[in-house]
């Protein structure tokens, strides 16, 4: 996902940056600290998505956003703003969500995958579970498909990706990224940078010292370690 951040503050746009750093498919093409610079970037990088502040010297965000309206291809737009007070105007302009500074993380994790799943939809990639196709891993010496709900739980390591199944683990020539969108309809989440893993089969979330805990998974002697940055929301999907 192509992403710039237009904000005339350059501490908002680095604490911005590093949120993002947060999520691997996404890739920041450039920011500006001007509506009308921002404008000019997005004409050369052409990026998908906007995390755009509002109150600005000369053209406001939401001017910016009006003018984006008449675009044939639009870029999505995210209000990331000190003052609360615009949000009707951002509803007005279709913006994706309205984030107020100082940002709270889940909440921007909310704001991406609907991004995320918005984006997919947008290009076709997104496809109904029932009639989702199968992955393709390397069993030896040959190519096989397997089924996504069959997955338990896929890892990195070094530069090689693997897809564990109840029977067997397969490699893949695939970033997790790439596989994480390719999975978007399917109840994976990234408990860890080199870990995805499919809900349903989630057993315990067992505390593992300063924060960090490891996942037990149906049928996996193994446990999955987790990222303390992602167990609250782990634990917010999980539970009732």
């Amino acid at each position: 996902m192509k992403v710039a951040i237009i904000d005339d503050e350059p501490y908002s746009r680095e604490e911005m940056k590093h949120l993002l750093s947060e999520y691997e498919w996404v890739e920041i093409v450039g920011e500006a600290n001007s509506a009308e610079k921002a404008m000019e970037l997005i004409l050369t990088r052409d990026p998908q998505v906007l995390f755009l502040d509002i109150e600005m010297p000369g053209m406001s965000g939401v001017d910016l956003a009006e003018a984006l309206q008449k675009m044939k291809k639009k870029p999505e737009i995210v209000f990331a703003t000190a003052y609360p007070d615009y949000a009707l105007k951002a509803f007005r302009v279709e913006a994706v969500d309205y984030l107020v500074k100082p940002f709270d993380e889940a909440q921007l994790s909310q704001t991406m995958e609907r991004l995320k799943k918005l984006l997919l939809t947008e290009h076709g990639e997104q496809k109904d579970s029932k009639t989702m196709g199968k992955l393709s891993v390397q069993d030896e010496d040959k190519i096989i498909f397997i089924e996504p709900g069959d997955i338990l739980y896929i890892f990195r390591e070094e530069r090689e990706t693997y897809i564990c199944t109840e029977k067997k683990r397969y490699t893949c020539k695939l970033a997790i990224k790439d596989l994480e969108a390719k999975l978007v309809t399917h109840p994976f989440f990234r408990v860890h940078k080199s870990y995805l893993v499919q809900l349903p089969y989630v057993e315990e979330l067992i505390p593992w010292g300063n924060g960090v805990y490891q996942l037990k998974v149906h049928g996996v002697k193994e446990k999955v370690p987790v990222s303390r940055n992602y167990v609250k929301e782990l634990r917010e999907r999980l539970e009732l």
